[in-house]
């Protein structure tokens, strides 16, 4: 998978990152009789099968942060799919509608990993795909909902959760855990307790499963979105540097989980 990955950077050295062919296109599919439209990017310039990265969106539904940067994994070589969490595309930009849209999908939790299962199964049908190499990411609610795919024992290598919620995995759900977890968290983020930090960290140590646990000081809730300060919303605040370094340890999370 290294050769890989040198191969796809050298095709990308070569056209040039900036006009990297990229397609996307929205996929609809169901779960349980909900209607559902993804997102899917794919790097054109890259022949033949590469990892699959499930990118899930904030509290807010499938808007544009998580395309962007689906398609910013395509151009570094990985086929990209955004799942949609919450049925026929919908984002909502109050607050109070994404707390209560998010509530919805945390209420039950075999609806909430099934959608994101759905999504997955989205993922390895596309033709690029290397079922055998997956990992999933996500931002705010789509952060937890990675972890609870991995909860779930889903096949996954690397999981990535930027500004997430942290649900508690019981003892079962944390030795189910196959990935290797990367939380990238903001010191100051008045959205994710210090109990379910450490909630968190004893699980996954007493299950003997290995994670990576990142704090950005200075940094608040959703520092990986560049318009976040115009939600007015106390609290949330985009962060250029953590921004950076979390995508670059995602990166490298990537390039180690894929080499096995």
């Amino acid at each position: 998978m290294k050769n890989y990955l040198l191969a796809a950077f050298a095709v990308l050295g070569l056209s040039g990152i900036g006009r990297a062919e990229v397609k996307t296109s929205a996929i609809e599919y169901e779960y349980e009789g909900a209607k559902l439209k993804g997102f899917l990017a794919v790097n054109d310039d890259i022949k033949g099968k590469r990892p699959g990265v499930l990118v899930v969106h904030e509290w807010w539904g499938l808007d544009d942060h998580a395309r962007e940067r689906a398609t910013d994994l395509a151009k570094l070589g990985y086929v990209a799919f955004c799942p949609d969490m919450y049925g026929e595309g919908k984002v909502v930009d109050h607050p109070e509608d994404a707390g209560k849209m998010a509530g919805m999908i945390r209420k039950d939790v075999k609806v909430w990993r099934g959608r994101a299962a759905a999504g997955l199964k989205v993922l390895t049908s596309q033709a690029q795909t290397d079922s055998s190499n997956l990992a999933a990411i996500g931002y705010c609610l789509g952060g937890s909902t990675a972890l609870q795919l991995a909860y779930g024992g889903a096949d996954l290598k690397a999981v990535v959760t930027f500004h997430a919620g942290l649900p508690t995995p019981t003892a079962e759900e944390a030795k189910a855990v196959k990935a290797r977890v990367l939380v990238c968290n903001g010191a100051d983020d008045t959205f994710v307790s210090p109990a379910s930090i450490d909630a968190l960290k004893a699980a996954m140590k007493d299950a003997g499963k290995s994670m990576e646990f990142v704090n950005y000081p200075g940094t608040v809730h959703s520092f990986t979105v560049k318009d976040a300060d115009k939600r007015m919303v106390k609290g949330m605040a985009y962060n250029a540097a953590a921004d950076e370094k979390s995508w670059a340890s995602m990166k490298k999370t990537f390039e180690e989980a894929f080499a096995k």
